[in-house]
């Protein structure tokens, strides 16, 4: 049978592992004899495209036609592109999909187009190696890729002719390939720091299960963050002739000089160079080990709040063991801050490179051929995802570090009478509001039979898979109708979303919760001013002039309150309102009562117990015909 494999698409680089006749993960090689592919991409003005070192060697002399570090592109928009990278590529904003123009601009390519040459590479050379074509495929993500950028990643595995088992989260496979290979038993945390995205996760290993706490990161941070700091300094201070702005060709230079040093200094305490830079430009580098580590000491610190909340999440105290991912991992000052967050000194003994595609390789291998039986791995979720109600308040479906695969179903109904349609906004993250979550997708439930407002019962169903990719029904009870999506929106969390979420969630978790209650009740205001303005049309000859005059009063109150800030002061209008209003209800329930039994029999009436259900909510529509 065809061998499954396991692939880390990474930042920087990307690997291929199997598991051996002896059950064994085995990395292979698949550039110029080496394990570690170059994530790099070569366009050439002919239509040729090389993938691996050779591309990256033509970084410096052509960095528009060569792309690097795709990965920070998979699933975002043209809004989510740096400045640093507009300083080196060219790209068409026409439409919501990056793209980046390539082979002399000749062409324009999207990040799933450039990562499925390098997955086409890694498949051919696992051939190779294999002598036979793979079977499945299981590729690594980010533990925090949204949506948009697991699908982006899965449709590069297809569209690189791999047949895609699962996306697995990359702090799960290296826990997964440590724990079978060390026979690990308890609490342990993964810091997954790569070329541009961190990851930390929390898992607990017990007898082959692998269960996630918890986890957190930022997709956009990591190793190439390290190199353009430095490349900054060295551009800054040893750059001959000097230039206020220096071109695409000359800054991947630095950037990749800088990249050099900062390993050096890994092992050196001084590295001093002379580069030469494309263009005739040159660069004097002198750079020592503690310039280094002030240099990029801010970027390792923005990994402490991910590795905090992810401990607080999990529920505990403390690990069992810490272990290394990814090779900026290698960098004395990241240790020494991995050792004082976790108050003990990380495992180093696997190689940091290579441990998440074998761990990649495990899961394949048991996917394909149930070549692990004794393992079983429970992931997460890591943002909550929910809807959108009346006054743009988020009502949570399923919570975050909820364990993948999960689904939910909750019980809504309509705000308007004659309301014949739904739109279901399906938002991302932590805030109390949806326009601080992140937007997913719309779509719209039409067809829904004309009723009084509260009446119609819509179902809303949220799936998550093992890939962690969301699939959303709305279904209206009374006439079985139902529309379906699988969220597949166009971009992925900005920059600035990925890094703040879940610390807004707790800074502004006081002022959300006031701002949700003032919104639920001004819904609950306008429904009962609504109500009222319709039954003074209906039966207001019920009321003396005195006693609606008294209402109206209380209805003016109420008004100046739903425009103020203070949802108690809401509250207390309404409760005032409805006090005020009991008497015209029951004359006006008598009256109606008294037209329904006109010409009949008490006898020809029967009670019907009142029918249970599931939670009775408005949701936002802009369909009421």
């Amino acid at each position: 049978m065809p061998r499954a494999i396991g692939i880390d698409l990474g930042t920087t680089n990307s690997l291929v592992a199997y598991v051996d006749e002896r059950n064994r993960p085995q990395v292979l090689p698949v550039d110029e004899g080496r394990p570690l592919l170059p994530s790099a991409v070569f366009y050439g003005p002919d239509g040729g495209v090389e993938v691996g070192a050779a591309a990256k060697r033509r970084a410096p002399e052509r960095p528009v036609d060569t792309i690097l570090s795709v990965k920070r592109f998979m699933g975002r928009g043209p809004g989510d592109i740096r400045p640093e990278d507009r300083g080196i590529y060219r790209f068409d904003e026409s439409g919501a999909v990056v793209k980046l123009h390539v082979g002399g601009d000749a062409r324009a390519v999207t990040p799933i187009e450039v990562s499925a040459e390098i997955l086409r590479v890694l498949r051919r050379r696992a051939a190779d190696g294999l002598r036979d074509a793979p079977g499945g495929c299981v590729i690594t993500v980010p533990a925090y890729f949204d949506d948009a950028q697991r699908q982006a990643t899965k449709d590069a595995g297809r569209l690189a002719g791999l047949d895609v088992l699962r996306l697995l989260n990359e702090p799960t496979a290296a826990a997964l390939a440590y724990g079978l290979d060390k026979r690990a038993q308890g609490t342990f945390a993964v810091y997954d720091l790569g070329g541009g995205t961190f990851d930390v996760s929390i898992l607990r290993l017990d007898n082959g299960i692998f269960e996630v706490l918890s986890t957190g990161g930022d997709t956009h941070l990591g190793g190439d963050d390290f190199d353009r700091v430095v490349a900054r300094k060295l551009l800054a201070e040893g750059l001959t002739p000097r230039v206020e702005t220096p071109s695409p060709a000359v800054l991947r230079g630095a950037v990749a000089a800088a990249q050099k040093i900062r390993e050096a200094l890994t092992y050196e305490d001084l590295v001093e160079a002379e580069v030469e830079l494309p263009e005739g430009y040159r660069l004097a580098a002198r750079l020592t080990r503690a310039e280094l580590e002030a240099l990029i000491q801010p970027v390792v610190e923005r990994t402490s709040g991910p590795c905090h909340d992810a401990l607080r999440d999990a529920g505990v105290p403390r690990v069992d063991g810490v272990v290394l991912v990814g090779g900026a991992t290698r960098t004395p000052l990241v240790r020494r801050h991995v050792r004082k967050m976790f108050g003990q000194e990380p495992l180093t003994d696997l190689d940091p490179d290579t441990v998440v595609a074998l761990g990649a390789a495990v899961q394949a291998d048991a996917l394909d051929r149930g070549g692990r039986e004794d393992v079983l791995l429970l992931d997460v979720i890591p943002l909550s995802l929910g809807v959108e109600m009346m006054g743009g308040v988020v009502e949570k479906i399923i919570l975050r570090n909820s364990t993948i695969p999960a689904s939910a179903t909750q019980g809504f109904t309509t705000y308007a009478d004659g309301q014949t349609g739904m739109v279901i906004h399906v938002v991302q993250g932590e805030r109390e509001l949806a326009r601080d979550c992140r937007s997913l997708a719309r779509f719209t439930l039409k067809g829904i039979p004309p009723m009084p407002a509260g009446i119609a019962r819509v179902e809303i169903s949220y799936a998550v898979d093992a890939d962690g990719i969301l699939q959303v029904s709305a279904r209206e009870l009374t006439t079985g109708l139902e529309q379906r999506i699988q969220v597949k929106p166009t971009y992925g969390l900005t920059e600035d979303e990925v890094e703040q979420m879940l610390v807004e969630s707790i800074e502004h978790a006081e002022e959300d919760v006031s701002e949700r209650f003032l919104r639920e009740w001004r819904v609950e205001g306008d429904r009962i001013v609504s109500s009222l303005e319709t039954a003074f049309q209906m039966d207001g000859e019920l009321l003396a002039p005195t006693e609606r005059a008294a209402i109206e009063e209380k209805m003016r109150g109420l008004r100046d309150a739903m425009a103020g800030h203070d949802f108690l002061a809401v509250k207390a209008w309404i409760e005032s309102v409805d006090a005020a209003t009991k008497e015209f209800a029951e004359r006006r329930m008598n009256k109606h009562i008294a037209k329904a039994m006109a010409g009949h029999r008490v006898e020809e009436f029967s009670d019907h117990p009142p029918a249970t259900g599931s939670k009775d909510i408005d949701l936002d529509t802009n369909e009421n015909t």
